[in-house]
């Protein structure tokens, strides 16, 4: 049996895509007294000089610190209250759900979902404004022993990301559920050309291409007010000389933004299909009652 595939997937990345800082830099790392500027290029040297994995070596430099082994999951969630974004998170969250709230959607049972995939730090941003608006957050995390943070329990780094857009597209959400299963492509729960994935750099090409390459929507966004240019710049190679993405934007999330005009044009076109696929089956099954 084929399922009503009527669902919509957005999927985001978080640092420099819904936010422009690094999570760690506005919460744990200030909560510790910590300064991103010497923290970080520690991380560097674990990774270049002793092999670590990106995600490793951040994980591994938080826990030198006895001011951080000391938090608990808890405290991590409670510090997500302290993080910043680009202008229009969260509330275009909602505006988006607008778009597919129309009547003309509703008729059909049309759905948006929000999701978030991160290589941070899951504990703070379930603590964040935007865990409301998320049906699943996804991230690094740590164990616990004897009520504090011990040890890295779970890593995502920018391959693995992928696997978490396959949980999406069959809605195997729960980590004890293998995403390995085999699922013909008409019971999924999220078709890939129904999914949106924005991201801002390098660290997302993986999940750009399994989008692109299945039929979804490909968004790179940089940070306008960097002065550098390096975000722009990052952005602009993977659409004009790697051919990675659809869509290059401004993170500006307001309605009327770039941004907003290129997401909401997609949405209505996916709806649109779905709304279309939906009426054609049931004509299609329709069977005409004899004549009296």
């Amino acid at each position: 049996m084929t399922g009503p595939q009527n669902i919509i997937a957005v999927v985001y990345d978080f640092d420099h895509t819904l936010s422009p800082h690094y999570m760690q830099d506005h919460t744990i790392l200030r909560q510790a007294g910590i300064n991103p500027s010497e923290f970080w290029p520690s991380c560097t040297a674990l990774i270049q000089e002793r092999g670590y994995d990106q995600e490793l070596a951040y994980m591994k430099r938080l826990l030198d610190y006895e001011a951080i082994r000391s938090l608990s999951n808890q405290d991590l969630e409670k510090m997500g209250a302290q993080l910043t974004f680009f202008p229009g998170v969260p509330d275009f969250f909602e505006e988006l759900n607008q778009v597919v709230g129309q009547a003309r959607y509703q008729e059909w049972d049309v759905h948006l979902e929000h999701y978030v995939v991160s290589s941070g730090l899951k504990a703070i941003l379930d603590g964040s404004e935007i865990a409301k608006w998320t049906k699943a957050i996804f991230g690094c995390e740590f164990d616990e022993e004897q009520g504090h943070i011990h040890f890295p329990k779970r890593t995502i780094s920018h391959t693995q990301k992928t696997q978490f857009l396959f949980r999406v597209n069959k809605g195997l959400l729960k980590m004890e559920q293998d995403v390995n299963d085999h699922m013909p492509e008409e019971v999924r729960r999220v078709p890939f050309h129904h999914m949106i994935y924005v991201g801002d750099g390098p660290t997302d090409v993986p999940c750009f291409t399994v989008i692109k390459k299945n039929g979804g929507l490909a968004v790179a966004v940089y940070n306008p007010d960097d002065p550098s240019r390096r975000s722009f710049k990052k952005c602009y190679d993977l659409t004009h000389h790697a051919d990675r993405v659809h869509f290059m934007a401004p993170a500006d999330y307001q309605a009327g933004s770039p941004l907003r005009l290129i997401l909401e044009q997609h949405l209505t076109e996916i709806a649109d299909s779905i709304v279309e696929r939906r009426r054609q089956a049931t004509e299609g099954s329709r069977v005409p009652a004899p004549p009296p």
